[in-house]
């Protein structure tokens, strides 16, 4: 496994960025126009009134004031009910405030089983996709992941979690907006093993490369052949894709010594793919 490169990188290329939706990818993929790694490691925390957001009177009496505890507790206590086994899957679902990744106004929803818009017409996947998505990463794992690739950071809460099941995540976002608005989300919590990436996903990230994991949160006609060559052998992928039939369905490829283990999962539904940065 290569070294983890260093901190911040900037990749630079005249190629202007496309914003239509990803069809088959070409083996021969250009540099992505722009990449800014922000590693919270060393990122500055900012001043104390942006760092804890008002908390709504619902999620506060679930819990004990700011301390959701006992809120996330009921959702991971939901999770397993509904099939989630991973052990490791579920602490790390309840270590996570997820009501600090969404907007003020929405915090009374951030612990029920629901996507919530984030901006920008994105929005934060439901606590039982990230989880049942991240269980299937971790699928035969004994311990630990190894790094992990994270196509889509969006507000960062998966990133979070993904940090406490993974050595290294690098979360890569196209959009420049989401990307700063995660970096502020995740700023005030210190997390040192998370490196966000603005940047093209489609084209993945090389230079931390190879990977042990690498999950999308964005569904194109295929998985682009760079995530695969970045793709550690042992490794797993996880993204929603469409279908032959015109519908999109979680994947899972498994690439091992002879080549990609496919399989084809229960029906989703995500933000199409797309490349370029906007």
């Amino acid at each position: 496994m290569s070294t983890r490169p260093g901190f911040p990188v900037k990749l630079d290329d005249t190629r202007k960025p496309s914003a239509g939706k990803s069809g088959p990818v070409k083996p021969a993929l250009p540099r992505p126009a722009a990449v800014k790694v922000l590693d919270l490691a060393q990122a500055k925390p900012p001043v104390a009134k942006s760092v804890v957001r008002p908390v709504s009177a619902s999620v506060r009496a679930l819990g004990t004031g700011p301390d959701t505890s006992a809120v996330r507790a009921h959702m991971v206590q939901k999770l397993a009910e509904q099939g989630i086994q991973d052990t490791t899957v579920l602490a790390a679902l309840g270590r996570v405030e997820r009501h600090r990744f969404v907007e003020s106004a929405l915090a009374n929803q951030a612990y029920e089983d629901t996507s919530l818009p984030i901006g920008l017409g994105q929005t934060i996947s439901k606590p039982n996709v990230v989880a049942r998505m991240i269980e299937l990463l971790r699928m035969g794992a004994s311990g630990q992941l190894g790094r992990v690739l994270e196509i889509g950071t969006g507000c960062g809460y998966q990133a979070a979690v993904l940090s406490h099941v993974a050595s290294e995540v690098y979360s890569i976002e196209r959009l420049r907006g989401l990307h700063e608005k995660a970096r502020e989300n995740l700023r005030p919590f210190r997390v040192a093993n998370v490196h966000l990436i603005f940047g093209d996903g489609m084209l993945g990230y090389p230079k931390g490369a190879p990977y042990a994991g690498i999950i999308s949160a964005a569904g194109g006609d295929a998985v682009p052949q760079a995530w695969l060559d970045q793709l550690a052998v042992g490794g797993r992928l996880v993204a929603p894709t469409v279908t032959p039939e015109g519908h999109q369905a979680l994947v899972v490829m498994h690439k091992t010594e002879r080549g990609i283990e496919r399989s084809v999962l229960e029906a989703v539904h995500f933000v199409p793919l797309k490349s370029g940065i906007a």
